[in-house]
Parts: structure tokens; C-alpha cells; sequence
């Protein structure tokens, strides 16, 4: 796989809660000019990166790191995400619905937030490091269900990223229509084919560049 073929699966990512506009701008020229499928940033940045670099394909999360904020609060945030010139939106699942085994009002959640987004894209963060192997399966159909448009491995802030393991189980239990996006724990070029190679449509790294170039940040 080539270099342009990786760069353009990636979702080039800075979410330090003490990341500088400097630094954010950094991350927006790097992504102009390798070509990547985005950036993703915090909400705060999205106005004014998306004022600097009209051009820029933005990605922010909503319900982040934890994703246990009430239903409504999620879709507010979404709502202004969108406004602000997002065109993808990554929000964390309530992971406390999740381990009380109440699906549907997972599903319902994702759906409402998916009705705000439109035609914009969806993607919805599982955290797999805190899942049983029964919660993983469940949430691909809740996921699907719900209309996403991807199902996303992991925040980066969890105790654990992406896994092979879990590309597989993912890839073999959502629906034709949903995506997977792998994040968290991607350090090499080895990493990133092999995900892809199991289904990953979209890869979430801060380390993008640095693998791929050698170019430090």
C-alpha cells in the first residue's frame, strides 16, 4: 500500500486538552498537504479552523473522552459542531448504558445524534478496551441500527486502542452500510496496512506523519 493510499484513510488527530491554535494549525497545513482524510480536533478549534482553511475536511468529537453526558447535551454539541463548519462528527457511546445492557437506549441515543448530523458523517466511538467480547458484538448492531455511519475503536484516552482482534470482530458483526474506523495504539506502517487489510476504512493517529515520513512533529 502506497503512502498517498494510507494518508488518504487517515484522520490526522490532535485532541491534548492543552493543544495550542499553533499546534492546531500545524496539524491543518500537514493535512493539506499529505493529503489526509482529515483532521480531527477539538470543538473549541472547529470555527476558526474551518474560517483559515475552508478547504479542510474537519472531523471533532462530541461526548469526549467519557460519552456518559445526557442524550440532549450530545446533540447540542453536535448541532454547534455542525455549525461551526464540521463535517464529521465522532462521539463517544455512553459507556454506562453499555454496562447496564440497555441497547436501545444506546441505539436511540446514536440515532438522535445521527438525525442532527444529516448527511454529515457519524462516527461513533465504542471504547473497546472497557468491553466484553458481548458488549463489542452488540454494539455493531446497535450501531447499525442506528444509522451510523462508522463504528470508531477507541477515544486514545482509555486504557487501551485499536486491536486486530477487534477489527475482525467488528468487521464481521456490523452491517454493510457501516464502516470501521481504527484508533488508538497505531505505531507503525505494519499497524496501519494490517488494519486496513481487516477491514478499517479510516485510521485515527496523532503519529501519521511521523510513521509514514519520518518527519518529527
Amino acid at each position: 500500500m502506497t503512502d498517498k493510499e494510507l494518508f488518504s484513510k487517515i484522520d490526522h488527530t490532535l485532541l491534548s486538552p492543552t493543544a495550542t491554535l499553533q499546534q492546531i494549525r500545524m496539524l491543518c497545513i500537514e493535512a493539506l498537504d499529505y493529503k489526509t482524510a482529515s483532521v480531527c480536533i477539538p470543538p473549541c478549534y472547529v470555527k476558526k479552523v474551518h474560517a483559515e482553511f475552508p478547504e479542510l475536511n474537519i472531523c471533532t468529537v462530541i461526548g469526549f473522552p467519557l460519552g456518559y453526558e445526557c442524550t440532549q447535551a450530545k446533540v447540542v454539541e453536535a448541532s454547534q459542531a455542525i455549525a461551526d463548519g464540521a463535517n464529521e462528527i465522532d462521539m463517544v457511546v455512553n459507556l454506562t448504558a453499555v454496562k447496564n445492557h440497555e441497547f436501545d437506549s444506546v441505539m436511540e441515543e446514536i440515532a438522535k445524534i445521527k438525525e442532527v448530523c444529516g448527511k454529515h458523517i457519524l462516527k461513533v466511538i465504542v471504547e473497546t478496551c472497557y468491553l466484553t467480547q458481548d458488549e463489542k458484538i452488540m454494539l455493531c448492531h446497535s450501531v447499525t441500527a442506528a444509522g451510523a455511519d462508522f463504528i470508531k475503536t477507541s477515544t486514545g484516552f482509555g486504557t487501551g486502542g485499536a486491536t486486530k482482534e477487534d477489527i475482525k470482530l467488528f468487521a464481521e458483526n456490523v452491517g454493510k452500510n457501516v464502516k470501521i474506523k481504527a484508533a488508538g495504539g497505531i505505531k507503525s506502517r505494519e499497524d496501519m496496512e494490517e488494519f486496513v487489510k481487516l477491514g478499517a476504512s479510516r485510521l485515527g493517529t496523532s503519529s501519521g506523519v511521523k510513521i509514514l515520513t519520518g518527519k518529527k512533529k
